[in-house]
């Protein structure tokens, strides 16, 4: 690994300006919370490929800045009501239920009704929730998070640090191969790092999704959330605690159980085939011009809502405008060095959509890279910048994952800052953002996100709310300081012949191999 000095590095300079500009237009009404096949995609996939062309910046995807992103917009009628039982539960206030499949209906029909645990099949853990019960064509409750959380036992997984099965789209993936028709998560604020406004304001919604050839006939049939005193009061129908039953599931030798309970749950859909957009400009190398890093940040958001008359703009401007007004300062800055400034490698500086719905334009790009994966270097991503003061350390998602921790050590020394763990491993924020997808390709990455980190207001009163919006009176010192590191992180790979390797054994590091690296 090479962690020699670019020569003549040139110093990154932060337009303040220009950067509040950026922001301010992405995050305002006029661009509708930039929901993805909405007038607000159209605003801001235009103004994002105008910024790369004023730059100068080549095409990202061949001969356009455009890479074709097809799917399906599905939105749920939301006067649905969910039976379990006896017992009829509300919409929005006491569930949310959704689907990828590409139906006009979905419904659960006096569906037999299951608990298993974590809904978790992880055999280098010695786990499997689905060992004894057969859930085919029946509803699954399950529990957020995994089982080292739940105990806080370091030996248990990995402890208070969340796996990726902790995470609510393994479980919904897992559950579809196992069989089952329907998936309700039990939501509760600790374990799934959220309150249930989030889940609320991001279920509630239209919904995007890939389509594959079988109209994603694969997938789960419902995806649904439940509240915690929902779950209390299936499970005493049930004739079962709740509270203790999920204590026991945490445990080894947990045996998941039939509740005796019939669902019942019709979702009537509208949706619309429709093609969004990842958007990419490309600075090439002068000398390694066919080796890529990519840098990113995902420009949607959710879009606006209508309920009781009331419409609702959730404008995003931590998550992600400010993110995607970096990448554009990252790009201005790497287009304006000349002769031997000028970086070696080339630079992708992208721009994805629907990321808040699972990630669709990075899984999609991912698939469909313009470049093969063993010519992509790494990919970093912003996903929310702090917009406050700066501060004296750097967030470090992930420990011992791969060597581009190394170039993140060496760009905070050089600032006089510490790297920082992740404060909450227990919420998987790892898994949470673009750069998982291309992981999962073997493309190493670096996700630079602080959201809630240096505000602790941000995540109960603005992540993914409406109050998300542009303060003319932020200070944003921590962008500059942050945009700084990066802009070294990306010199120094740019100017190297490095490719930065996975550390732990993983599908990560297996994938990378495939490549040849």
């Amino acid at each position: 690994m090479l962690l020699l000095p670019a020569a003549h590095a040139a110093p990154f300079n932060f337009d303040q300006q220009s950067y509040r500009q950026d922001v301010q237009t992405l995050a305002s009404d006029q661009f509708e919370g930039r929901g993805p096949l909405s007038k607000g995609e159209t605003l801001t996939v235009e103004y994002l490929e105008n910024a790369y062309k004023s730059m100068g910046l080549a095409p990202g995807f061949g001969d356009s800045y455009r890479q074709s992103v097809p799917m399906a917009k599905i939105s749920a009628d939301q006067s649905m009501q969910l039976t379990i039982g006896d017992m009829v539960f509300s919409n929005g206030d006491e569930f949310t239920a959704r689907t990828e499949q590409v139906q006009p209906k979905v419904a659960l029909k006096d569906n037999d009704v299951v608990f298993v645990g974590y809904g978790i099949n992880a055999p280098e853990y010695h786990w499997n929730d689905y060992a004894n019960i057969d859930v085919k064509d029946k509803t699954v409750i399950l529990l957020v998070n995994d089982p080292g959380f739940a105990t806080q036992d370091p030996q248990v997984f990995k402890g208070n640090a969340m796996t990726y099965y902790g995470r609510w789209t393994y479980k919904y993936e897992e559950a579809a191969r196992q069989g089952a028709k329907a998936v309700f998560i039990v939501h509760e604020t600790a374990p799934a790092a959220y309150g249930w406004n989030v889940v609320q304001n991001s279920n509630t919604n239209a919904k995007y999704t890939l389509v594959d050839d079988s109209k994603n006939s694969s997938h789960i049939g419902v995806m649904g959330w439940i509240q915690h005193e929902v779950a209390q009061k299936i499970f005493k129908a049930a004739g079962l605690d709740y509270d203790k039953l999920k204590l026991t599931a945490a445990k080894p030798g947990f045996k998941s159980m039939a509740l005796n309970l019939k669902a019942n749950l019709e979702l009537n859909n509208q949706i619309e085939l429709a093609t969004s957009y990842n958007v990419a400009g490309l600075l090439l190398g002068t000398s390694q011009a066919d080796e890529w890093l990519v840098m990113h940040a995902h420009w949607d958001h959710l879009g606006k809502t209508s309920h009781d008359g009331e419409t609702r703009i959730y404008n995003g401007a931590v998550d992600n405008a400010s993110g995607v007004a970096g990448v554009l300062q990252l790009a201005r800055h790497f287009k304006g060095l000349t002769g031997d400034d000028a970086p070696k490698r080339s630079m992708l500086f992208a721009a994805f959509t629907a990321e808040e719905t699972g990630l669709i334009g990075a899984q999609y790009f991912a698939d469909h890279p313009p470049v093969a994966t063993k010519q992509l270097v790494s990919f970093l991503n912003i996903d929310g910048m702090n917009v406050g003061k700066g501060v004296d350390y750097i967030l470090r998602y992930g420990e011992g994952v791969s060597e581009l921790e190394s170039y993140l050590d060496k760009a905070a020394k050089a600032q006089g800052r510490w790297v920082k763990a992740d404060p909450r491993p227990q919420n998987g924020l790892m898994f949470r953002s673009d750069h998982f997808a291309l992981a999962k390709q073997g493309v190493p990455g670096l996700m630079f996100m602080s959201l809630g980190d240096t505000d602790p207001d941000y995540i109960a009163h603005k992540y993914h709310q409406g109050a998300d919006d542009y303060d003319p009176n932020w200070d944003l010192g921590g962008v500059a300081q942050d945009l700084t590191l990066i802009s070294d992180i990306l010199t120094q790979l740019a100017n190297n012949d490095d490719w930065p390797k996975w550390l732990e054994a993983s599908d990560f590091k297996k994938r990378r191999a495939q490549d040849g690296l």
